[in-house]
Parts: C-alpha cells; sequence; structure tokens
C-alpha cells in the first residue's frame, strides 16, 4: 500500500511549509478525536493523582521506563518477560537481547532530549538512531539512501523514495517547530506514524518512532513525569491491532487517521493503567 493513500490526502507529516493552515489541528476535529484526547486526559489524571505519586514519582518513572522499553522491544520482535528483562545484564548476545539493548537505552536518551525536541526534531531523530544502533552499522544517524534497504518494515508497502523521505522529514520538522493548537495525543500520533511510514532510517525504525511519540507526550506537559508509557498500551494491545491501525495511517484518509489516533489513545491510557497498577502494589508494599 501507498505511503501516501489513493484516495485522499497524504497524512500531514508529508506536507511542506506552503501548506496553509494547521494541519494538526485539521485533525484534531477528526469524528472521535477529541472524545480520545478527553479519555486520555482522565487516565493520565488519574495515575497522577495517586498518593503514591506524591511520595515515590521517581521509582513510577523508572518503572514505567522500563515496561515502556519491554513493550516497545515486543513491538520489534523481541518479547521478552519483564523480570527477563529486569534480570539480565548484557544484551548484545544475540538479535533479541540487541533490540531489548537498544530499547533500553532509548528510552533512557529519551529525557535528555526534551529541550532539543521543539528546535530540532531531525537532529533528536539522527541520535536516536545513533543510540539504537550502537554504531553496528555504517548508516547511523542519518536518513537511508536511495540503494539502501531497510531491515524492519511493519507492512509490506513501497518504501518511500529517499527524496521522499527526506522532504517529508523536513515538513515534519517544520510541523514540529511551528508548533500547532493540537492536543498533544494528535502530534503525538502523527510523528508515531510518519516516522512508521516513511522507514527514514536502514534499521530501528520502529524502535525510534515510539520513542519519538514519548518524547512529544513528555514534553508536551501531557505526562511531564514520564509515568504513562504508551510503549506498554501498543504491546498489550498487540501487533494486529496496531498493524490495522498503522493501515489507516498510511491510507491517509479522515477515518483510517482517526482510528490510528484513537489506537494511539488507547496505547497511553493502558500505560497510565500500568503505572496506576504500580502505585497500587507500592502502596500494599506488595513491589
Amino acid at each position: 500500500m501507498s505511503t501516501t493513500g489513493a484516495t485522499a490526502d497524504p497524512p500531514p507529516g508529508s506536507r511542506t511549509s506552503s501548506s496553509k493552515g494547521d494541519p494538526l489541528a485539521a485533525l484534531g476535529a477528526l469524528p472521535g478525536v477529541a472524545e480520545s484526547v478527553e479519555s486520555v486526559r482522565k487516565a493520565v489524571d488519574r495515575v497522577y493523582g495517586h498518593r503514591i505519586m506524591r511520595r515515590r514519582s521517581n521509582e513510577i518513572t523508572s518503572e514505567a521506563a522500563l515496561r515502556g522499553a519491554r513493550g516497545s522491544a515486543a513491538l520489534s520482535g523481541a518479547d521478552w518477560a519483564l523480570e527477563e528483562v529486569r534480570r539480565r545484564t548484557d544484551f548484545s548476545g544475540d538479535d533479541e537481547a540487541r533490540v531489548i539493548g537498544a530499547a533500553l537505552r532509548l528510552t533512557a536518551e529519551a529525557g535528555q532530549l526534551l529541550s532539543v525536541w521543539r528546535q530540532s526534531p531531525l537532529r533528536v531523530l539522527a541520535r536516536l538512531h545513533m543510540v539504537a544502533a550502537a554504531s553496528q552499522e555504517d548508516a547511523v544517524g542519518r536518513p537511508r539512501q536511495e540503494d539502501e534497504s531497510v531491515d524492519e518494515q511493519l507492512i509490506e508497502q513501497a518504501l518511500p523514495s529517499a527524496a521522499e523521505v527526506s522532504g517529508r522529514l523536513e515538513g515534519l520538522s517544520e510541523l514540529i517547530i511551528a508548533g500547532s493548537s493540537a492536543p498533544a495525543l494528535v502530534t503525538a500520533a502523527v510523528v508515531h506514524g510518519e516516522l512508521l511510514a516513511l522507514c527514514p532510517f536502514v534499521s530501528h525504525n520502529g524502535l525510534v518512532a515510539r520513542t519519538a511519540e514519548r518524547i512529544v507526550l513528555v514534553g508536551s506537559g501531557l505526562d511531564p513525569k514520564s509515568v504513562c508509557p504508551s510503549e506498554v498500551g501498543h504491546a498489550e494491545l498487540g501487533r494486529a491491532a496496531y498493524l490495522a491501525a498503522f493501515d489507516g495511517y498510511v491510507s491517509g484518509t479522515p477515518e483510517g487517521m482517526a482510528a490510528w489516533i484513537a489506537h494511539c489513545a488507547r496505547a497511553v491510557e493502558l500505560g497510565a493503567r500500568e503505572s496506576t497498577a504500580v502505585c497500587e502494589a507500592l502502596q500494599r508494599g506488595a513491589a
């Protein structure tokens, strides 16, 4: 399937600075999106209002980071039990271990890049790929070139050309730098979906896309303590649902875009629920 779809406008990240208006805000007006935004806000408020968050928020943040990394790695083919991720110290032994290691490194790095994101999203994306790849390949930290293949594609689709990748990344960057009146959830979903659709790097595109989504959610102030890991929710909803929702994004139709945003909203809600459960366990003295 084409990454831009055949029956509707391309996803907003593919538009250039010549586009008028605020395309992200227009997505916020799609049917059902306001309800998704409100549902996410309530879920986030619940976890932030928990009494444990007032005293032990650093612990909740650390646990959310671990669980988020595990969830993101699961979607990239390394579905390890949480306790195995917690126990292991060497993540260089095989392909799955390296995916887990990359996810953990990205989660740790994300918090260091929040201040850079709004000024230079492309610099952040380059850094994320460098961290994920850990210098294992030559094409680290730069968009793929025309003759380079990609080792991870989410769905079977014709990859955008290197020229299209460059143009759409620039368009996405301009949208982020310009700012938008759209809710953070909408921006995060578009960043996530656009990076998945473009596969801008030769590897680790899924991990980078989900980390970028987290950066938007945290940097926007929706989840400032990073305790609502959407990666947990994406993994819990399952790969099949992830693929189906992403197919809606690449279709470019209003219905498809709304479905992708709703899927991302549900993932954030489930991440918030996970951290609420951690709070409850800490309160009972069980964790």
